[in-house]
């Protein structure tokens, strides 16, 4: 292969001192002899307990006495069973009482891998041929749950990584919003899901709620069927649906002041519970110019996946979406940084071995695709993936892609398809682009390169990777030369 691949001398490692709070929840009896404990102090008790607990936390967490607060809001159904009211509580005791239920959990402890890399919407006070770029990771911690994590970064004009001073102040995002539905566009939503024929139309839940409602009243009137309806199979699924539907969307919002290293996507939905997993960011134009960025995930909930959407302008203001239709099913869906012919366009792996092109109207919605690529070479027999959304070149779109071969080793590959017709493939490497070398084979996941997106500068391809599922870095590859080898692959 004539291509110039350089590994870059950056690490990104996983760090333990990274730390965010979380509720820690109890049986219900030690929960109540907790409160009953705190309340039974004296002033002074709890003055000299607090003081110890501020004193040891709040320069590890931005506004810890507000975290304490929230986490003591939560214990509502404990203070009505032991018949006490929380607004007669002083706020020394409140926020003591918080501190007992909260705990640390470090969200990089295990891992940090699977990056990918956009330009950030933020481009004041750069250089010459310089460019700020937002790379986003898979962070894992205690129980392997992971969540999103984001480091700022300059690269210069010799493709080198500048990466901003990292944060410790971490936070989860300041305001989780539920979303409003209207019935009516809920029930098209779920009709798209699903072809509900008209004897089993939703309408047997949402009949007890109003033409606006939130997650909360539809679990509430879900509950209610339940007890006043012998449910068939078919039933049940509608409720699953409507459930899942609901629960899919969320808002959630981050502190101006809070550096974007600093900013984490925990896992927020009942979908996500056990990990949001292997985000691919791309920089999307819209029709009309504007730019918007999309993240495609998978929420794991300890027993299936779930392919969603993340949306942003800003990095700060996120919008949580479902994915829904028979295409949505796997891992691995990596959008188009543009419609194509008046189209969405995303690739997907329908069946975990081969490459498909899909198109939809919606970008929700996704339900058939074209197979447009097999594994071909001995370095892939297994499988082939995307690493990323694919990037548009002069010579069409470049797709850095996944094989997997002997061993179970993962490598990169690279792909060119037509501009106009991404189904038709211009050129294939026919050995990979990057195998993992002595360093990187060795990690929680052995002999392993994995990526979830990449970038061009200064006519050179940035490809961040994870290493064996551990830790990561970056390479650079001569776009020129990847382009020709390309076109000159058949």
């Amino acid at each position: 292969m004539n291509v110039t691949v350089t590994r870059k001398d950056c690490k990104f490692s996983p760090d333990p001192t990274r730390v965010i709070t979380r509720f820690c929840n109890f049986s219900g009896e030690r929960s109540k002899n907790i409160i009953l404990s705190v309340l039974a102090m004296s002033d002074s008790e709890v003055f000299v307990a607090l003081s110890q607990v501020l004193r040891g936390y709040s320069r590890r967490h931005r506004n810890i006495s507000l975290i304490f607060e929230t986490h003591f809001n939560k214990l509502a159904g404990f203070f009505s069973e032991l018949g006490i009211k929380p607004a007669k509580v002083n706020h020394s005791r409140k926020e003591l009482i918080g501190s007992y239920f909260t705990m640390e959990y470090s969200i990089e402890s295990a891992a940090f891998f699977n990056p990918s890399i956009v330009e950030d919407p933020d481009q004041s006070e750069t250089g010459t041929d310089e460019k700020r770029v937002i790379i986003s990771f898979r962070a894992t911690g205690e129980g392997h749950i992971s969540s999103i994590v984001f480091r700022s970064a300059i690269i210069d004009k010799n493709n080198n990584l500048i990466i901003e001073p990292v944060g410790k102040m971490l936070a989860e995002a300041d305001r989780i919003k539920r979303h409003i539905y209207h019935k009516k566009s809920f029930i098209k939503k779920l009709d798209e899901m699903h072809d509900f024929d008209n004897k089993l139309s939703p309408l047997f839940v949402l009949e007890k709620l109003g033409d606006r409602f939130t997650y909360g009243e539809l679990k509430r009137a879900v509950a209610e069927t339940r007890k006043t309806h012998k449910l068939t199979p078919k039933k049940e699924l509608i409720i699953n649906q409507m459930v899942w539907l609901a629960r899919s969307h969320y808002e959630i919002e981050f502190s101006l002041d809070s550096a974007i290293s600093e900013r984490v996507i925990f896992p927020i939905s009942d979908t996500e519970k056990n990990g949001i997993e292997d985000a691919r960011f791309v920089r999307f134009i819209q029709e009309n110019g504007e730019v918007i960025y999309y993240a495609t995930l998978t929420a794991y909930d300890g027993i299936s996946i779930l392919p969603k959407l993340l949306s942003t302008r800003d990095f700060y203001h996120f919008k949580g979406l479902p994915l829904h239709g028979e295409l949505a099913q796997n891992k691995g869906m990596a959008l188009f940084p543009r419609k194509i012919n008046g189209k969405y366009a995303m690739l997907c792996r329908i069946n975990g071995i081969n490459n498909y092109l899909a198109f939809s109207d919606n970008i929700n919605i996704w339900r058939e695709a074209k197979l447009i690529q097999k594994p071909k070479y001995s370095w892939e027999l297994v499988q082939v993936g995307n690493s990323g959304s694919p990037i548009e070149t002069e010579e069409g779109w470049l797709i850095i892609t996944h094989g997997v071969g002997p061993m179970r080793e993962y490598v990169l590959g690279a792909s060119l398809y037509e501009l106009n017709n991404p189904e038709n493939e211009i050129g294939r490497l026919k050995t990979p682009l990057l195998s993992p070398n002595s360093e990187e084979r060795e990690g929680y996941v052995p002999n392993v390169v994995y990526s979830c997106g990449s970038i061009i500068h200064n006519r050179t391809l940035i490809v961040p990777y994870g290493m064996s599922d551990y830790a990561s870095t970056y390479a650079t590859v001569d776009l020129n030369e990847l382009l020709s080898e390309l076109k000159n692959s058949k």
